[in-house]
């Protein structure tokens, strides 16, 4: 089953966005580098406006476990989405500071990147061209791949249908 995420919320009118459209998740970037960074305080203030049966993700770059895990600990978010260099060690670590599920994503360039992604230990893969690119990476590469994934990067109202096929 196809579901949809909206990334990047950072405004009352986006909130008011995905209310009426009913995604089944959005995502707050908590990566102070990133154009959509949202602070703690802002993100609580705009989930207290989303509609409950919409699951917030929060974005990280690199950040301190113990960070993450407060605030997924705190109900602030749903998921945590791990977009940096998080390896196997960290998921671990995360793991033993909260039992909320966890994305990791995946730039993805050749069939080698597919296998680690495979091989995640994360609750779920987000595969992804690069970091706010906004291109499409090979989607042919996805051929054989059986692991259900969040897929990200170019994806637009001309191409949607093509990626989820």
């Amino acid at each position: 089953m196809t579901k949809i995420k909206l990334c990047g919320l950072t405004r009352v009118c986006d909130i008011e966005a995905v209310n009426e459209l009913k995604p089944e998740y959005i995502g707050f970037v908590f990566a102070p580098d990133s154009r959509r960074y949202v602070t703690p305080h802002k993100a609580q203030q705009l989930r207290q406006m989303l509609d409950p049966g919409i699951r917030a993700v929060g974005v990280f770059v690199r950040e301190n476990a113990a960070t993450v895990a407060a605030l997924l600990n705190s109900g602030m978010i749903d998921i945590a989405q791990l977009h940096g260099s998080e390896d196997e060690a960290y998921i671990r670590q995360l793991r033993t500071l909260t039992d909320k599920p966890l994305i990791r994503a995946f730039r993805i360039r050749t069939a080698n990147d597919l296998e680690e992604a495979a091989r995640c230990s994360a609750d779920h893969i987000l595969l992804d061209s690069g970091q706010g690119t906004g291109t499409a990476f090979d989607w042919q590469l996805l051929r054989n791949f059986s692991r259900p994934c969040f897929l990200a990067g170019g994806l637009t109202p001309d191409n949607v249908g093509s990626a989820v096929r």
